[in-house]
């Protein structure tokens, strides 16, 4: 696999080094050269685009903390081109509208280089056109197909985490092989939902299987029990992914629903419990069955040295929750999208000599020359390979299996297993 080899490694095998030793402290500042030999000393200021509230609050309050986290990390080895970095951070509330309305405020009220951060595929469909408006790099932390769909533009890239497309696509065989090959499908009703759909559909359907049943559910829907008794009875594999607040009533009524009685094999996107505790009242009934995860929360008996340093930079402790109080679980499969593409930033700024905003389609250009990424503490979710003409990011995807209480990894996708025909060439488009 190519990859792109960054200029800071000798630095970057200190910083996990030193994070490994100090059983999870932060290095302390001056332990890295300070901002020095850089044309102006002023800082970089980066924009974040967070759902503080609304739906995708709980991936928003993670996303924060794993981004103020790898802020820390990359200002105490240097900054980007030798000069510190700030963050702003701009509440969308998970809402199109003020989603574009963030965009435009960080560019032009807060005068910052970039936006990135945003997650859910409404709000980024909604607010990548105001980037390419303003001429802004906006780097998106989502899953939707939407980037590599050849929908947004030239300025919107997805560097940090694969999409929807490639994760079923990559995890439909093992599926169909493994669990069974009538599906029925239970995910939310707008585009990311839509994304699962499609694609899943195509791809179990490429394996000789077949989706009998989509079960389309509103993503703020607070209760589910009216949905439930759609799911065909002689379905084998019930595939469920469902995001917002309402996660956790979703699961439990999984489980009342099915009760102690037959059920068929349970197949979820880690979306469905994420920030949820496995060891909550109801989720027995999830013993057994699997979830995909971007980046397993479960510490696995086989995680590198990197994957230590992370978790403790991040203040996430082995089951996935934070180090501080157990009962605040983590999105760990996800958040490390922020972490990763803060680092994307810093190479792509750094290819291009970046000096201010006059440079911000040098910038764009940079990270569209980019090959891939290889696994270590800036890339801790693991190797990637990256696709310039379409702005997406391919990688390894996990499915685990609950045992014990705990999610544990039983097969790891090849990259090339998510990878698909590319549907668009932005690097032909004009900014």
């Amino acid at each position: 696999m190519t990859t792109t080899t960054f200029r800071n490694a000798a630095t970057r095998r200190t910083v996990i080094k030193g994070l490994a030793a100090g059983g999870g402290a932060l290095l302390a500042a001056g332990s890295f050269p300070r901002f020095v030999q850089a044309q102006s000393s002023a800082p970089i200021k980066l924009g974040f685009q967070l759902h503080r509230t609304g739906i995708g609050a709980a991936y928003g309050r993670w996303y924060e903390r794993t981004t103020q986290a790898a802020l820390k990390v990359l200002n105490e080895s240097g900054g980007i081109n030798g000069r510190p970095v700030e963050i702003v951070f701009e509440d969308d509330g998970t809402d199109p509208k003020r989603g574009a309305e963030v965009v435009e405020k960080l560019t032009t009220q807060h005068g910052c280089d970039l936006v990135f951060g945003a997650l859910f595929s409404h709000v980024v469909t909604g607010s990548a056109p105001r980037a390419g408006e303003l001429k802004v790099p906006y780097l998106v932390c989502s899953e939707g197909f939407h980037v590599a769909s050849g929908t947004l533009n030239r300025w919107t890239l997805q560097p940090g985490i694969t999409d929807v497309r490639a994760q079923v696509s990559s995890m439909a065989p093992w599926v169909t092989q493994n669990l069974g090959k009538k599906v029925t499908m239970v995910f939310p009703d707008y585009a990311f939902g839509h994304d699962h759909r499609d694609y899943f559909t195509e791809a179990v359907k490429a394996q000789g299987g077949e989706v009998i049943k989509h079960i389309a559910i509103p993503p703020t829907e607070t209760s589910f029990t009216r949905y439930l008794p759609q799911i065909p009875r002689d379905t084998e594999v019930l595939y469920h992914v469902m995001v917002g607040p309402a996660v956790l009533t979703f699961v439990k009524e999984l489980g009342e629903f099915y009760g102690s009685g037959a059920r068929p094999e349970i197949f979820g996107f880690i979306d469905s419990l994420e920030a949820v505790d496995m060891a909550s009242p109801g989720l027995e009934f999830l013993e057994g069955t699997h979830f995909w995860e971007g980046h397993c929360r479960t510490k696995q008996a086989d995680a590198p040295d990197y994957e230590t340093a992370y978790r403790a930079a991040v203040g996430v402790d082995d089951n996935g929750a934070s180090v501080t109080d157990a009962r605040d679980v983590s999105t760990y499969g996800h958040m490390f999208s922020c972490w990763e593409t803060l680092f994307v930033i810093k190479q792509g700024m750094e290819a291009a000599g970046y000096q201010g905003t006059a440079d911000r389609q040098k910038f764009v250009e940079a990270v569209e020359a980019m090959t891939g990424f290889e696994a270590g503490f800036e890339h801790p979710q693991g190797d990637k390979l990256f696709n310039g003409k379409t702005h997406q990011v391919f990688g390894h995807q996990f499915i685990t299996q609950v045992q014990g209480g705990k999610l544990i990894k039983v097969h790891t996708t090849a990259i090339e297993d998510g990878m698909y025909p590319d549907a668009v060439d932005y690097t032909a488009q004009s900014f």
